[in-house]
């Protein structure tokens, strides 16, 4: 992933490509373009909101790898903070 993609920018260039795909998911894609059936647009939409969701996927499994190696600590911590708390 090219460093313009991680922040977010997406170039507007276009640059023409062919792909191969099952007949069944062209059907699809085919309901789902709306009524301008621009099967581009749509393929590019989806590909995008991948590579967000899996952008966004390895985010939390290292958000997630980092909490669960600090745990301990952590759980020490609040138990620590909790021990100051007043009770009514």
């Amino acid at each position: 992933m090219t460093a313009g993609v991680a922040r977010g920018y997406f170039s507007s260039m276009k640059i023409k490509t062919s792909i191969t795909l099952a007949e069944d998911l062209l059907k699809v894609i085919d309901e789902q373009s709306g009524p301008h059936k621009n099967r581009s647009v749509f393929i590019e939409k989806a590909v995008r909101a991948y590579v967000a969701q899996v952008t966004r996927d390895r985010q939390n499994a290292r958000d997630l790898d980092i909490i669960n190696r600090q745990a301990d600590r952590l759980n020490q911590e609040a138990e620590d903070v909790l021990t100051y708390q007043v009770l009514p």
